[in-house]
């Protein structure tokens, strides 16, 4: 189904921008997506370019598809399976795309998608959670993991609870980092001036990250991967912004980029032992197109030496 709104425009700015200011409840990729399938008009005309400026005042029209949540359309959307055995299904999730339903949520969410292909996850745990152990934030791509019995999703949840996974993240951040190789460790907790966000606070839960720098773009750009020991919200955007490097595209902790439509963040390794076995596995997520598209332009524009083969 569609729905379609009308919104004036308060101040001059970018289409994408403007529209995400004016519906907070749509991501940039979702925006950007909507533009990219002709879903704007602007004063009536068909517009698809996100970075037109468009000035104060102005009338826009967006038709915004929304994909229904029944089990008819969910089984029907493909899953990229990474690994499935009796027990555990291992996924990589696309950006864009929520892990589970929330208040603002409407269509096809990652766990809808599962439970429709996959009934028997539909008992575990709350009817919106079953068979999930861990979560990724709607942008961030990446791999991850669902439980397909009560016995795994028992033994997922006590690795996780015990800090006996491994769990890796791609991420290009903004700017030159002063060490190779360094450990983040601070306190985590809600935003006291923006519930959007979580920031670095007193008496906070403590989140631990360390990150290793895999290639370097000048000083513009650096392309590192971010081992997390921790699972706080939104743990490695946070770090990275705290100690000056934002994310490339998180417009939440950061800046928007007109290479990259979300924040450039990718679960890249998941490891555990495999609840059918006690096998110790780790799994990798192909690097998704957009963030392939921005290393290499980074790569190019400052002639530096592949080091992260796709």
């Amino acid at each position: 189904m569609t729905e379609c709104r009308d919104i004036i425009i308060q101040q001059s700015n970018r289409l994408d921008k403007a529209i995400v200011l004016s519906m907070p409840e749509l991501s940039r990729s979702q925006v950007q997506r909507i533009i990219d399938n002709g879903g704007v008009r602007i004063e009536g005309k068909i517009n698809t370019k996100a970075s037109s400026q468009i000035p104060a005042g102005t009338k826009i029209s967006v038709t915004e598809l929304r994909s229904p949540t029944s089990n008819l359309i969910s089984k029907n959307i493909l899953l990229d399976i990474i690994y499935e055995d009796e027990e555990i299904l291992v996924l990589n999730k696309p950006a864009g795309i929520l892990v589970h339903p929330n208040k603002e949520s409407e269509g096809a969410t990652l766990i809808n998608i599962v439970r429709a292909q996959y009934p028997e996850i539909s008992s575990l745990g709350n009817s919106d959670q079953g068979g999930i152990v861990h979560r990724l934030d709607r942008d961030t791509s990446g791999v991850i993991a669902f439980a397909k019995s009560a016995a795994s999703h028992y033994l997922l949840q006590e690795q996780w609870r015990k800090r006996t996974t491994f769990k890796s993240y791609l991420a290009v951040i903004a700017g030159k980092l002063e060490h190779r190789q360094a450990k983040i460790e601070t306190d985590l907790g809600p935003d006291p001036h923006d519930p959007r966000r979580q920031a670095v606070i007193e008496n906070g839960r403590l989140a631990k990250s360390e990150y290793n720098i895999l290639e370097e773009y000048g000083d513009q750009a650096t392309l590192v991967e971010v081992q997390i020991y921790t699972g706080r919200t939104h743990q490695i955007r946070v770090h990275m912004a705290a100690i000056g490097n934002p994310i490339i595209g998180d417009t939440l902790y950061g800046t928007d980029s007109i290479d990259i439509s979300r924040q450039a963040l990718h679960a890249y390794r998941l490891g555990f032992s495999l609840p059918s076995n006690g096998e110790w596995r780790e799994f990798l997520a192909q690097i998704p197109v957009d963030l392939i598209k921005l290393i290499e332009n980074y790569r190019k524009i400052h002639a530096t030496k592949p080091i992260l083969k796709f």
